[in-house]
């Protein structure tokens, strides 16, 4: 693509920049194909601010005279604002924001045109694979198999090559019981809890329909699953109301009938339209200037964000329960079960399990359940809390997640080893990166448009020593207990780190928390010593 017929002025001197907690500055403003940079001219030390346009969520123009006003609104909740001499400049670079801002081809994107000094496209993108995983699970080989069912992704084109089934079902049964569940989102295994041997299976729904067809083989696979127990739990993350409409649209649930011995919890989690709308009364909650509380309160409750994260930690809850103190195993599915699914089966395994604590594990379980589990990244991240185009398939979920592993951050200091700033640090690449990690929708698509080999991944350049220092929890002391987060409203605090955190106020608590931190260090060196 020629990113140079959508840039008609290029450069514009003398632009005033206004940035949050930062003095108007003026200086050079710059348009490339993937960059605003702007450069203070009147700084001794020429201050630069380089933002991926990929960040701008929308833009506002303004003319006033011979001059215009471009307001940035970044998917960062950052806003900038551009003061711009000459009409038909700031008309031509509003235009090439919004251009460049929102290509929708992949392949024209930054991460494949990313190349830092000091990194080389590794041969192994990830942290691990499916296969990786499996052969260093050495508790799974007795009872579970590693099948290749999937290996050219015409069984599930929203799985990855391999995944994990019971020992016992070969891949023919795998394949009809693809053919009964939406997208082909067979039940596979996403956790195995070492303390008891039970696991936690991810699936879609079941495509019963009005007629309420059954499928045998998806019996038999759901039934070697829980093989040596007396039963098992399937939670699904839609009311018992919205999995009977299912119907109407060739979905369901699973039936008492041919599941006997699964019980069944329907814990409804908003998802889509819903999750976008409550950001969007967050954030704006969080720009609200008037200075009344009572109105702030009020704006905070009725974005109902929190109850989203009370809901989801609660589900998690009832998922370590099924697992951890009743012995079972659990299947977990909403409609897609690309949503919601990964969201609770992602908290869970943080409550239960310590090696999902460290950083390493943390970036491990993201990459598992959510990178190669196919969460929808390019269709959910698309727009984040400003943008004025229509809602399409637009829906904070990763966010969600971040937030109530920020809850639980909160709760346990000591437990997670990794700090505030990893999370903040996603959020932050989610939705604009200069790596590949969060591209496109799928490992199918991933691998069409070579994504492993032609970007950087994130999480292991996270994992360099010097990355890993600054995100690392200078508190963390491993426990193998289960943490389990209390969800009563009043544990529950807004993370201000995130949604408030280009204000002042944030900012000093950055700071005090900064030093702290090299306090802790710091003690920590003197103890060794």
């Amino acid at each position: 693509m020629e990113f140079a017929e959508h840039i008609k002025t290029a450069n514009v001197e003398d632009v005033v920049l206004r940035q949050p907690l930062q003095p108007p500055s003026r200086g050079t403003l710059c348009i490339t194909g993937h960059h605003l940079l702007f450069s203070d001219r009147e700084e001794s030390d020429s201050r630069q601010v380089l933002l991926l346009l990929r960040n701008i969520d929308a833009i506002e123009k303004r003319m006033s005279g011979s001059s215009g006003t471009i307001t940035m609104k970044c998917k960062d909740l950052r806003v900038l604002q551009l003061d711009i001499p000459g009409m038909e400049q700031c008309l031509n670079i509003a235009h090439s924001i919004e251009t460049l801002s929102c290509l929708d081809c992949v392949s024209a994107m930054y991460p494949f045109f990313y190349r830092p000094v000091d990194l080389s496209l590794p041969e192994q993108w990830g942290l691990s694979s499916p296969e990786m995983h499996y052969s260093q699970m050495k508790e799974l080989y007795e009872k579970w198999r590693l099948s290749t069912v999937n290996r050219d992704y015409s069984v599930c084109p929203s799985y990855p090559p391999a995944v994990i089934v019971p020992k016992s079902i070969d891949d023919d049964t795998l394949k009809k019981a693809a053919k009964f569940r939406q997208g082909g989102r067979f039940p596979v295994l996403c956790y195995y809890h070492k303390k008891n041997g039970m696991v936690i299976m991810r699936s879609s729904q079941p495509l019963l329909g009005a007629n309420r067809k059954r499928c045998k083989e998806d019996e038999l696979l759901l039934q070697a699953v829980i093989e040596g127990s007396d039963k098992g739990y399937i939670i699904d993350t839609r009311s018992m109301q919205q999995a009977q409409q299912a119907r109407m649209t060739g979905g369901g649930f699973e039936s008492k009938s041919f599941y006997d011995r699964w019980k069944r919890f329907h814990r409804q989690m908003e998802r889509g339209k819903a999750l976008q709308e409550s950001l969007i009364k967050l954030v704006e909650a969080c720009g609200d200037e008037s200075n009344n509380m009572d109105r702030w309160l009020s704006k905070l409750e009725n974005s109902k964000w929190l109850s989203h994260v009370q809901n989801a930690l609660s589900t998690a809850g009832l998922l370590v329960e099924c697992v951890e103190r009743d012995g079972h195993s659990v299947l977990v599915h909403g409609s897609e079960g690309t949503d919601c699914s990964l969201l609770i089966s992602t908290l869970a395994q943080l409550i239960m399990d310590p090696c999902c604590r460290t950083m390493e594990g943390f970036l491990g379980l993201l990459e598992r359940e959510w990178i190669q589990a196919r969460h929808p990244f390019q269709q959910r991240c698309a727009h984040s809390a400003y943008s004025h185009a229509r809602l399409q398939q637009e829906s904070p979920v990763f966010l969600l997640l971040l937030d109530c592993v920020w809850q639980l951050w909160r709760q346990f200091p000591l437990a997670l080893g990794f700090s505030e700033a990893l999370l903040l640090r996603l959020a932050t690449e989610v939705y604009a990166s200069d790596y590949g990690t969060f591209l496109c929708n799928s490992d199918q698509e991933r691998c069409a448009l070579e994504v492993k080999e032609r970007t950087h991944c994130l999480f292991r350049a996270l994992l360099r020593p010097t990355e890993r220092d600054y995100y690392s929890n200078p508190l963390y002391e491993r426990t193998e207990l289960a943490i389990w987060p209390s969800v009563h409203p009043q544990s529950l605090q807004l993370w201000k780190g995130y949604f408030l955190r280009w204000t002042q106020q944030v900012r000093h608590l950055e700071e005090a928390q900064e030093e702290i931190r090299n306090m802790v260090i710091e003690w920590g060196k003197l103890a060794r010593s």
